[in-house]
């Protein structure tokens, strides 16, 4: 039996995934101005493209980390033996030549002959199941081990022949999740097989197979890359040989950049206001296109008040605290303040417009339309004997999420304190740190966000709620990673809907996290720079080698 690229038998979700429905606006904002692009210290840039992010790069290894700003620079240097179109969540081949079910537990994947990395070690299928068993077997906690949850092993019987078996039968998502982070592939010769490899090693090595590779690497202030000859995957060889990614510290000065030409392309993060005020500037386009990102508050069950491993630990005062902070934001109030409707509110954190998505929030917490209740709130806290007002440390982090995120989390402690019912601590800490110490439960309520992998709901329920969650914030229920089990194999449409909405419905009851908004974030790109699709990626990803200057 041959799988074809994209097909999902009985899936769902259509072709396309969120392009047809809105889930807030990302902006692209076309700078019409037609002057040459210079670096940093005013040199012309010739032939070069710059982009410009206020993100942070956590690993450049893939197996130790998972989020945008890592994401970024490894989606030009390492492929995937699938890949996404730009625009839809099909997948197509990269690497490989093609994939075939050749059993209900089993894909069989071929690649293609004579690939090489560009330190000029062939790649080949030991390569391939090294990558995947090296990811399994460091299972770091932010890394994207979590996404391989059916996968039970690889082989490589021959160099250009990988066959993966899974745990359980008719698991169609399987060849959506090759296609992600998980599923990059590393040099068996550089990277060791037991842990994570330090950014200075790996640049040294150039185990490049993505279509760039890193010339030179100052982390977190300027990384350049240059095309890599070696890489034979469908995004073939980039327009544009060399491209540089600048990091900034402040939006402000980002924007500043952007006014005055002196960077090619913005991804992640300009605040709302500043991409409001570069669409009014004379000369500017603004393309509007869907997103998928959610952004949530996670409760740490070990070190939450009442936590597991407080000096006062209680699980019905702790279950009351959780769904007490439910029953006190307001949802709209920060999609209008903080983001002017540039987000919208969210009730679960499947988004909107995805099959089997269910606002289970919107009917248990607040008013029970959506809006806040604090008389609700200080019912529930009553009823557990929680004394108040209840103190919450609450961690937010702005270079990762956007500087509109100390707006937010402003708003959402004015939001809680209102109500009389809590006292907030805010803090904030630098994203590279951040990582490290979420996992480590040193955060008892946390702000994160998510992207999606690949566009279904279960990319949105199993990385926060199974076994080894991704959040890791010490939540665990038997009945909802039974239910996520069993909506990832079934295959009747109208029964797997039935068990995501079953899923949401139960975690909501019990606030593991809480869901509070919906959109994306924008890219901001000279109107010189041609290659830019109106339409987003549809897993948000803003790949380089269809960018030049005309």
């Amino acid at each position: 039996m041959t799988l074809p690229y994209g097909s999902r038998p009985n899936r769902p979700l259509r072709p396309g995934g969120l392009g047809a429905v809105s889930l807030g606006t990302a902006f692209l904002v076309a700078l019409t101005g037609c002057t040459s692009s210079k670096d940093g210290s005013g040199a012309d840039s010739g032939s070069s493209i710059t982009v410009g992010t206020t993100d942070q790069v956590a690993s450049l290894d893939p197996a130790g980390a998972w989020d945008a700003g890592s994401g970024t620079v490894e989606s030009e240097v390492y492929a995937t033996l699938l890949s996404q179109r730009n625009g839809s969540a099909d997948v197509t081949p990269d690497l490989a030549t093609g994939i075939r079910l050749t059993g209900p537990k089993q894909y069989t994947v071929t690649l293609q002959k004579g690939l090489k990395f560009a330190n000029g070690h062939e790649l080949t299928s030991s390569d391939v199941k090294f990558s995947f068993d090296r990811n399994l077997r460091i299972a770091d906690e932010n890394g994207p081990s979590s996404l391989l949850y059916n996968l039970a092993s690889v082989a490589a019987p021959d160099p250009t022949t990988v066959v993966f078996t899974l745990k359980s039968a008719n698991d169609t998502l399987f060849p959506q999740v090759l296609s992600t982070a998980a599923g990059e592939i590393v040099d068996e010769q550089v990277f060791p097989a037991d842990k994570i490899l330090d950014d200075t090693s790996i640049v040294a090595a150039k185990p490049w197979n993505g279509p760039y590779g890193i010339a030179s690497y100052d982390k977190n202030s300027l990384v350049s890359f240059t095309a890599n000859a070696a890489y034979k995957g469908r995004l073939g060889t980039p327009k544009t040989k060399n491209v540089r990614l600048k990091y900034y510290t402040d939006a402000g000065n980002l924007k500043l950049d952007v006014q005055q030409g002196t960077i090619d392309a913005v991804y992640r993060t300009l605040t709302t206001a500043d991409l409001d005020d570069l669409a009014k500037q004379r000369d500017v386009r603004v393309h509007t296109g869907s997103g998928n990102g959610i952004r949530y508050i996670v409760f740490d069950f070990a070190t939450q008040p009442y936590g597991t491993k407080t000096k006062n630990a209680d699980p019905k005062k702790a279950l009351a605290v959780r769904q007490a902070v439910a029953d006190s934001v307001d949802r709209a109030q920060l999609a209008q303040q903080v983001y002017k409707n540039t987000y919208q509110p969210l009730y679960s954190s499947v988004p909107d417009g995805l099959t089997g998505a269910t606002p289970s929030f919107k009917s248990l917490y607040g008013d029970k339309k959506g809006g806040p209740d604090p008389a609700a709130a200080t019912a529930r806290l009553k009823a557990a004997k929680v004394s108040t007002p209840v103190t919450l440390n609450l961690q937010y982090n702005s270079d990762h999420y956007g500087s509109s995120s100390a707006d937010e989390y402003a708003l959402v402690k004015s939001q809680l304190e209102a109500t009389g019912l809590f006292k907030v601590n805010l803090q904030s800490t630098e994203w590279t740190q951040y990582g490290k110490d979420r996992v480590k439960h040193l955060y008892p309520l946390y702000q994160l966000g998510w992207y999606a992998d690949y566009l279904d709901a279960d990319n949105y329920l199993s990385p926060f709620y199974s076994a080894n969650s991704w959040v890791a914030n010490a939540y665990d229920d038997p009945a909802v990673r039974t239910l996520i089990q069993k909506e990832e194999t079934e295959t009747d449409a109208a029964k797997r809907t039935a068990l995501l909405k079953q899923a949401q419905d139960r975690a909501a009851t019990q606030v593991p996290l809480l869901p509070l908004l919906q959109g994306s974030t924008a890219i901001v790109t000279r109107s010189d720079l041609s290659g830019v699709p109106d339409e987003l990626d549809a897993t948000y990803q803003f790949r380089w080698a269809g960018l030049a200057k005309k």
